[in-house]
């Protein structure tokens, strides 16, 4: 049996070991791409040979693979995250506002769609067989199953035609003039159509989770058991149903938090939101491996933090997982 102290330990190794993985593949992923990035970026720009050398020079391309990976990992661990391949100036200058951007969207999509959900969830579960389930039930599969991308340009021709909403970006340049208030009501505006893209297709997977948890724990001994004690329905949903129904969704809610930066490329595509998913899909197209590097490995510390809470939450609902 494991004690707390010896289960925390178990999972910040774990934790640790992962991101060095990450980071030593994060970095040969980019090195075995075919083509030199500067050759790319520059063709048919008239850029002699020898410019591209003394620039594979510059950032340090020319150098044995073996000696580019320790320079990696001692400027990583350094908060020196290299330099952008376009735009020669800083990676985590760039990064860092498309970060903020991209948790604006996504923290509130998330605390929406969770919320849709578990509530959603627990009423299908409950009412298992009537018309509204039934309903529901074909309507979450169905926007569940769209593309984020189709779901996204289909949102965007409705909200455009019908509603008069902002095509792309985050704020128009009116609002940009404008007084705080403005502003904040010409971004709420062009927040709309990606979050509700990010929301329809979150909140389906957390409704169908939540239902087939509960209707599980429905059919489980002790809860046939306080049914026969006479427990009332509200008490036996929430004090017996809820809390063992939910560690599925602690393990959804964990994953989909860190995946949704992944995720989100194809939203901000769509709409031209300028987030991480639009400067990962950008930096792709002009080989810009510093900046895909550091968007990369964001990425898979978010994963990889997300998951470690969860393993800190689940004991907390079930004391039984720290004992395995």
């Amino acid at each position: 049996m494991l004690t707390k102290a010896a289960y925390f330990i178990k999972k910040i190794v774990g934790v640790l070991l992962t991101i060095f993985l990450v980071l030593t593949f994060n970095f040969y992923i980019f090195r075995i791409l075919p083509g030199n990035p500067f050759a790319l970026l520059f063709r048919g720009a008239g850029m002699s040979s020898e410019v591209i050398r003394d620039l594979n020079t510059q950032f340090g391309l020319d150098q044995p693979l073996w000696m580019q990976y320790l320079i990696y990992l001692r400027n990583t661990a350094s908060g020196n995250w290299g330099i952008s391949y376009q735009t020669r100036t800083p990676v985590w200058d760039i990064i860092l506002p498309s970060l903020s951007n991209t948790l604006v969207l996504l923290v509130v999509a998330a605390v929406i769609s969770i919320t849709a959900g578990i509530l959603i969830g627990i009423l299908l579960a409950w009412r298992r067989g009537t018309k509204i389930d039934v309903t529901a039930s074909a309507m979450t599969l169905v926007v569940y199953s769209m593309p984020t991308f189709w779901l996204g340009l289909m949102l965007l021709f409705v909200g455009v035609i019908y509603f008069g909403l902002p095509v792309s970006g985050m704020e128009s340049l009116r609002g940009a003039t404008e007084g705080v208030f403005v502003q904040l009501q010409d971004r709420m505006r062009h927040m709309i159509l990606p979050l509700l893209t990010l929301v329809l297709g979150l909140t389906g997977q957390y409704v169908l989770v939540m239902k087939g948890a509960l209707l599980d724990v429905f059919t489980e001994d002790f809860m046939v058991t306080a049914r026969a004690k006479g427990i009332s329905n509200r008490k036996l949903l929430w004090d017996h149903g809820f809390r063992n129904g939910v560690l599925p969704m602690v393990t959804l809610v964990a994953l989909n938090l860190g995946l949704a930066f992944g995720g989100a490329v194809q939203t901000e595509t769509v709409f031209s939101w300028p987030g991480i998913g639009l400067l990962i899909y950008r930096a792709i197209l002009s080989r810009d491996y510093p900046v895909l590097q550091g968007c990369f490995l964001i990425v898979a510390v978010a994963v990889i933090s997300a998951n470690f809470v969860a393993d800190m939450v689940y004991p907390l609902l079930d004391p039984r997982v720290r004992t395995q």
